[in-house]
């Protein structure tokens, strides 16, 4: 928690925030299906139809979301020997390139992803057991990537412009 008030955030930081509930919710809804699958199974000799492609595709969406709310925090994993023997100018520069390139990788990935909801949808491809579209899952991950993007775009932004924002963020910082 930043310690700021709800009325003194940036647009920018609730943004943030409610990316990262909606990750935050997904990963709920994940562990909730594999719980409720796992005692029907084992104690009602019975299953919830299509548990495995809700699982799966569910899990699809809690990726994406998770990228989404790694990479604005920058908490997702990095190899930082390079970065600890910098200076910090040239830490900063590091950090912004590495966060440009970030941004261009997942750019394109949400762009393909794109199409593939696209070709989900065209081909009318279903679940196993209810015979339900599988495309709205996809465009919920495709969301939580577009999401990412968004996020990636806002840190780079205050890389470059507002660099003392990301540094009042606590997740940001690591005990050594």
């Amino acid at each position: 928690m930043t310690g700021l008030s709800e009325k003194t955030k940036s647009p920018f930081d609730r943004i943030i925030d409610a990316i990262e509930w909606m990750a935050a919710l997904f990963v709920g809804i994940v562990a909730a299906n594999i719980f409720i699958a796992v005692v029907l199974r084992k104690f009602f000799d019975t299953s919830i139809p299509d548990s495995y492609d809700f699982g799966r595709m569910l899990l699809g969406i809690l990726i994406f979301w998770g990228i989404a709310a790694t990479s604005y925090r920058g908490s997702h994993i990095t190899v930082d020997l390079l970065w600890t023997g910098a200076s910090p100018r040239m830490r900063r520069f590091i950090d912004v390139f590495a966060t440009l390139v970030l941004l261009f990788v997942v750019t394109v990935q949400t762009i393909m992803l794109f199409d593939k909801v696209a070709v989900t949808m065209r081909d009318n491809v279903l679940t196993y057991d209810l015979n339900l579209p599988t495309w709205p899952f996809f465009a919920v991950a495709w969301m939580g990537d577009v999401c990412a993007v968004l996020l990636i775009g806002i840190r780079t932004w205050r890389l470059i412009m507002q660099p003392e924002a990301l540094e009042d963020h606590p997740e940001t910082k690591t005990n050594e």
